[in-house]
């Protein structure tokens, strides 16, 4: 099992104080976000020198940047917004071999104009899944051109709210460069939460061959997204470690929803419950 961080639990005024914050506890995997050098998660302009200095700060360090997060509204309702996001995008995704990294991390958006984590009832509309399908489409072309992969993230409150979505969405657009991110915290919908191994079990049966990232945060109720640190709510993670044993052994299990004081405890907390599920299957 490989553990890694978001690099924003441990920000520092300093991208290299953030790194020797981060392998002081023993991390060298990382979800990077432009906000750690203070451009805002979507950056309007990105100086490749800026480039040059992550990779050469997380090499001097033996990190590594697993995936770079590119979250935006993909179906946002103002159509202007969205088109300024999938240029901001698109210059992300020119950089992501400077800096070290072949996945960017992306949500699938809501109808909501004012939060992308909050649920609207359009996003169950044909039209919303028809933008989705077009914004998907032209991040995809800035993908195979720079030859990254966007892997999306199936939330209860954005338009692919589901396995079943994520599996519809990979298979309608057909490129080899769409993938998940997995985050079992996120999918279950209000009353699902008594059908937890059946439904985290279907998702790994259905998008197992094409996780590039996981997640591990945890959960306390369904209808929303999980936002408790690992291992302080109700998520099963003996199955959800077995099943990443099983379907993706060397993806990154990136901790987030938490604070740095939490981190060393979720990291032994990981730990634990993967010698279980290795002892139980033995």
């Amino acid at each position: 099992m490989i553990i890694g961080t978001m690099a924003g639990t441990l920000a520092r005024s300093t991208l290299s104080e953030t790194f020797d914050a981060i392998i002081k506890h023993g991390i060298h995997h990382i979800q990077f976000s432009f906000a750690c050098a203070g451009l805002g998660e979507t950056p309007e302009s990105i100086d490749q020198k800026l480039c040059d200095s992550i990779r050469k700060d997380m090499e001097l360090r033996g990190i590594i940047m697993s995936a770079l997060s590119g979250t935006f509204n993909m179906i946002d309702p103002d159509l202007q917004k969205r088109k300024e996001s999938l240029r901001r995008f698109r210059l992300m995704a020119s950089v992501c071999h400077s800096l070290g990294t072949s996945v960017i991390t992306l949500c699938t958006g809501t109808r909501d104009p004012l939060s992308m984590w909050r649920r609207h009832p359009d996003n169950d509309l044909p039209d919303a899944w028809d933008d989705l399908v077009a914004s998907m489409g032209e991040a995809l072309e800035a993908a195979e051109k720079y030859n990254v992969d966007l892997a999306f993230e199936p939330e209860v409150s954005n338009v692919i709210d589901s396995a079943i979505k994520a599996r519809r969405l990979i298979d309608q657009i057909g490129s080899s460069h769409l993938k998940v991110v997995m985050d079992p915290a996120n999918i279950f919908h209000k009353g699902e939460l008594p059908k937890m191994r059946e439904m985290i079990t279907e998702a790994f049966d259905l998008l197992g061959k094409d996780i590039a990232l996981a997640h591990a945060k945890d959960l306390d109720h369904d209808g929303d997204a999980g936002h408790l640190p690992a291992g302080k709510g109700l998520l099963d993670y003996k199955l959800y470690l077995s099943l990443m044993e099983k379907f993706a052994p060397d993806i990154p299990l990136i901790l987030h929803g938490l604070t740095e004081a939490e981190l060393d405890w979720c990291i032994r907390f990981l730990e634990s419950s993967s010698n279980m599920s290795e002892s139980k299957k033995s």
